[in-house]
């Protein structure tokens, strides 16, 4: 692949039934660009969990996937409450979801330590009452 190539999704924030749709799409876009299927699997995790958190605290989002020669970029965009103690919420087991997403099975807090542990790189920028964005890298080289 000579060149980059870019995915653009919306993140419908309404429900939780679409939660996971680009997660599945980019790991069919990989699958035909002929990714390494270990590189698939850390991309489509990290992926699932960024939607799913776009989806539980920021009503949707928009998550763009570049694939280049070096590496595939995931930039996570969302308009939401934003982050107000991100190295809080890097903790395994914090969360903010409410009761009702709980009981849906989410909110466990371990999202974002998860988007963390399945790339080589991520960085969160958050304003309260602005929202966030978070870029994370995984290498092919």
């Amino acid at each position: 692949m000579s060149e980059s190539v870019t995915f653009r999704f919306e993140v419908d924030g309404s429900d939780f039934t679409s939660a996971g749709q680009a997660s599945v799409l980019v790991k069919k876009h990989l699958r035909q660009l002929g990714i390494d299927p270990e590189i698939i699997r850390r991309v489509s995790i990290a992926m699932y969990e960024g939607e799913i958190n776009m989806v539980i605290h920021a009503g949707g989002g928009e998550a763009f996937v570049t694939v280049s020669e070096e590496d595939i970029t995931i930039l996570l965009s969302d308009k939401g409450p934003g982050i107000a103690d991100i190295d809080k919420a890097m903790q395994e087991g914090y969360s903010t979801a409410t009761d009702n997403v709980r009981s849906l099975g989410f909110g466990a807090g371990m999202g974002l330590p998860n988007m963390k542990r399945y790339t080589d790189s991520m960085d969160i920028k958050s304003e309260v009452g602005v929202g966030t964005d978070i870029t994370m890298k995984v290498n092919l080289i």
